[in-house]
């Protein structure tokens, strides 16, 4: 009987064994099936099967960069990845160039050190087709005004002729030599500087006469009643474009605060 029953026991325990087997080769043929069933060849995403509406949205979403676009040796690494996008195809160069330069704004004049006195500034490198689709500028004032870049002339190099669609131009100050004596043994002369910034103010809106609205802010430091803002502002008035303010100086909430006590003291009493 002890036999017998060792030899029972020596059976079931290889059936068990071979079930496990058996149970173990089943779940690897499962688990094989569903990867292949994962991993086998669909068709392709069609981009372009999307609405129009949904790809703008993406491009915008890859395309807008949060900073102004210069001459600026840190490009390969900040700007130039998404530009790959461009290599996809005609249809896509077409449709993603529309939006990096109809929607990002161009600086018009280099200001890092590296650039600041090159003959010519981005603009200049621009291929005529892409500053056709350009709709905001930059000008960027202070930088170099102990003795202006020999380059900062505004002329036919800028290509702005072709630029037709550009409708905002942002004009940032970063100092105001003639706003503090403290300049005085650095600057060329008390006007000079408003004089120049003016008359590249006055050249850009002749150039360009598709722009309708230009934006003022500035640093800190810049006060409202500084000599170079009032010459900017009269200039622009007198081109009848219309003044908005950015928000890095806050000037657009001082604005709506003084236009909210004006009103309030217009208002009639009431008895």
């Amino acid at each position: 009987m002890a036999r017998k029953a060792k030899a029972v026991d020596f059976l079931v325990n290889r059936m068990s064994k071979m079930r496990l087997k058996d149970e173990a080769l089943a779940l690897a043929a499962t688990v094989k099936e569903d990867i292949s069933d994962e991993t086998a060849e669909r068709p392709p995403f069609r981009f372009f099967d999307l609405p129009s509406e949904l790809r703008l949205r993406i491009y915008e979403f890859l395309l807008i960069l949060p900073k102004t676009i210069d001459l600026d040796p840190t490009n390969y690494r900040i700007v130039a990845p998404y530009l790959r996008l461009f290599l996809a195809s005609h249809r896509m160069h077409e449709e993603a160039s529309r939006v990096f330069y109809g929607r990002n704004t161009f600086r018009v004049f280099p200001i890092h050190g590296r650039y600041i006195n090159r003959k010519h500034p981005l603009l200049a490198w621009l291929p005529r087709r892409y500053r056709a689709y350009i709709t905001r500028l930059e000008l960027r004032l202070g930088p170099g005004f102990t003795r202006p870049p020999k380059g900062w002339v505004v002329d036919s190099r800028l290509g702005l002729a072709a630029a037709t669609k550009i409708h905002r131009l942002k004009i940032f100050i970063e100092i105001d030599p003639a706003s503090n004596e403290i300049f005085e043994g650095f600057r060329v002369g008390q006007d000079f500087y408003t004089e120049y910034c003016v008359n590249l103010l006055r050249g850009l809106l002749a150039q360009v006469p598709s722009v309708n609205e230009v934006e003022f802010d500035a640093y800190p430091s810049v006060s409202k009643s500084s000599p170079l803002l009032e010459g900017l502002l009269v200039e622009t008035k007198l081109n009848q474009k219309r003044i908005t303010w950015g928000p890095e100086r806050g000037w657009d909430k001082i604005v709506e605060v003084g236009l909210a006590k004006t009103l309030q003291n217009k208002a009639p009493t009431t008895l």
